[in-house]
């Protein structure tokens, strides 16, 4: 059963129906469920089927290829393929025979293909400009997890390929919704707060949620999961970056970087904290870690895209960076020992305030704004001492911006006399220093909502953790 996906496969199935021949690429953050997903819709209508080996030489994945295809046509390849030019040869040979009406070509994680002097990307150019792509009845499917490689040499080429691509999609992570459907389906019930938590350390990775075991609690998952030796996600973050990234560790000093600063940095701070020069290099590596959903670059408001902030936005990454970087052992029961403790406080804040920022359209339906036009970003005081800032401003077209307050806790926030003065003052100095002219709405999203109190009385709109599981 598939969990959500519902315009992917509608796009997938359109291509299948397609009148002609279709050239679709998935691309995505690694196990966000890509090959299950394609797998899943043309499930018995295969044509041919082939898959990359990471870090493999050019020689290993031709071997990879041969033994497919002898595999799934024993008794009609006579030859072995030298060269990826008679590869695609075999392949075109094998379409021409079948008898399927669609003749459906799946090449998962094309981009471990293209090695050093391997001519990958020539050979597949010239199989689909030469031959596919004058036929009707050829659908080929490529997938790949480096989705700046599948973005750049492959949706964006310059060369033979450039506009080759008729289907683009992006696989995004799954909602607080489809998380909660996928564990109903497993059998699993837990509470939305459970959810919310879980969201927290592993996003909207499938791949991750499978692992969640019946019967356990959150902190018990997490702690099986994360910290226990034979955790299935002890190893994870460095294999994710390798298997991803060319010189890896690259990459890492960069999010290593953004997990410091919660508010996230500019280019420049970037470049001081990972020692990385400020050019055209780092320009990529930002590029690649945004398109691989890692980090997020966003223009704060009333600024100039020369003034974008980088943001570490992959749940996992920054709960590894946070937690599990570093330490060599760990306590029995050690996850559960943290809860509530202040490092755990200070984390859990900032990681609801990125669910939050995951699910903004959410947002926008539980405010009945869905249909109005708007800009969302942060703001950060350069004026007022206490360094005042807003980590979600929408900006809507009807004349109102919600300035949104995103607090986690275990039971129903409260707003104090403190905090009251705060929030006023906060509200007062993005007035002045923005110059707005619209009605600024003050907008809390919690776990539990807000306690009624002679102090709460401002906030325009109060938003608890469910609206996040409606559908957008």
């Amino acid at each position: 059963m598939v969990i959500g996906r519902e315009k992917e496969i509608a796009l997938l199935n359109q291509r299948l129906d397609s009148p002609k021949s279709e050239f679709v690429a998935l691309y995505g953050r690694r196990r966000v469920g890509k090959t299950f997903l394609v797998k899943s819709v043309y499930e018995g209508q295969f044509t041919f089927q082939l898959t990359g080996i990471a870090q493999a030489i050019f020689k290993d994945q031709l071997t990879n290829f041969n033994m497919a295809m002898r595999k799934q046509y024993p008794d009609k390849v006579r030859t072995v393929a030298t060269n990826w030019m008679e590869a695609f040869q075999q392949i075109s040979e094998i379409v021409e025979k079948s008898k399927q009406k669609k003749k459906v070509i799946f090449i998962d994680e094309l981009p471990w293909f293209d090695t050093a002097r391997s001519r990958f990307i020539q050979a597949l150019e010239h199989f689909w400009n030469s031959w596919a792509s004058t036929r009707r009845d050829v659908l080929l499917v490529v997938c790949g997890s480096a989705a700046s490689w599948m973005i750049n040499s492959l949706i964006n080429n310059r060369g033979g390929l450039h506009n080759r691509v008729t289907q683009k999609i992006k696989i995004e992570p799954f909602s607080l919704r489809e998380c909660e459907d996928f564990l109903k389906y497993k059998k699993i019930i837990l509470d939305k707060y459970q959810l919310v938590q879980l969201y927290m350390v592993l996003g909207g990775i499938p791949f991750y949620w499978d692992a969640i075991e019946k019967g356990l609690s959150t902190p018990q998952n997490i702690n099986r999961l994360c910290f226990e030796p034979n955790g299935l996600l002890m190893g994870e973050f460095n294999n994710l970056f390798k298997s991803l990234f060319t010189r890896a560790e690259r990459h890492e000093t960069i999010v290593s970087a953004l997990a410091k600063k919660s508010k996230g940095l500019t280019r420049d701070e970037i470049s001081v904290e990972s020692k990385h020069p400020t050019g055209g290099s780092l320009t990529r590596l930002l590029e690649e870690l945004e398109e691989s959903g890692f980090i997020r670059r966003y223009v704060p408001f009333g600024k100039k895209a020369r003034n974008s902030l980088y943001q570490l936005c992959d749940f996992f990454s920054l709960f590894h960076l946070k937690f599990i970087k570093g330490q060599k052992s760990f306590d029995k029961n050690h996850w559960l020992k943290m809860i509530d403790s202040p490092k755990h406080r200070a984390w859990s804040g900032y990681a609801f305030e990125q669910v939050c920022l995951a699910h903004i359209p959410e947002i926008k339906k539980a405010l009945g704004i869905s249909g109005i036009e708007t800009n969302t970003s942060s703001w950060r005081s350069s004026q007022s001492k206490d360094g005042a800032q807003i980590d979600l401003v929408i900006d809507r077209r009807d004349g109102v911006i919600n300035v949104c307050e995103m607090k986690f806790s275990m039971e129903q926030f409260i707003i104090d006399k403190k905090y009251e003065g705060e929030l006023r003052n906060k509200i007062g100095a993005f007035k002045a220093e923005t110059q707005t002219k619209k009605s600024v709405f003050t907008t809390m999203i919690t776990t539990y909502g807000l306690q009624n109190n002679p102090y709460s009385g401002n906030i325009q709109n109060d938003l608890n953790m469910n609206v996040l599981f409606e559908n957008a």
